[in-house]
């Protein structure tokens, strides 16, 4: 269990760290996670990473991560996901509200 559970009316939300790997960057990943975070109401971010992924950081229910997992298994049209690695995480209060495509961490 986290060391931080908040709850959001009768459920705790958790965190979730998820790295997808394929073929993944440049083909609209974080926009499709973007909408997906619209759709199934869970907060923040997707980033590209340096080594081809995309990490998503997720607070919601464990209902809504399940859901979010499915989606990041299939990604967008344009997308081939070979593989998606999630670990439980700490809630980090500065992405609990909303969602956000952050800077691609290997810009210059």
């Amino acid at each position: 269990m986290l060391d931080n559970p908040v709850h959001n009316g009768k459920e705790t939300l958790q965190a979730r760290l998820y790295r997808v790997s394929g073929t993944v960057q440049g083909v609209g990943f974080r926009f499709f996670v973007s909408r997906v975070a619209r759709h199934l109401g869970f907060n923040g971010y997707a980033k590209n990473l340096r080594d081809g992924r995309v990490e998503v950081y997720a607070i919601g229910t464990q209902a809504v991560l399940a859901a979010l997992r499915k989606e990041l298994q299939h990604g967008p049209r344009s997308a081939v996901v070979s593989d998606v690695a999630e670990e439980d995480v700490a809630i980090q209060p500065q992405f609990e509200h909303g969602f956000s495509i952050e800077r691609d961490s290997y810009a210059v």
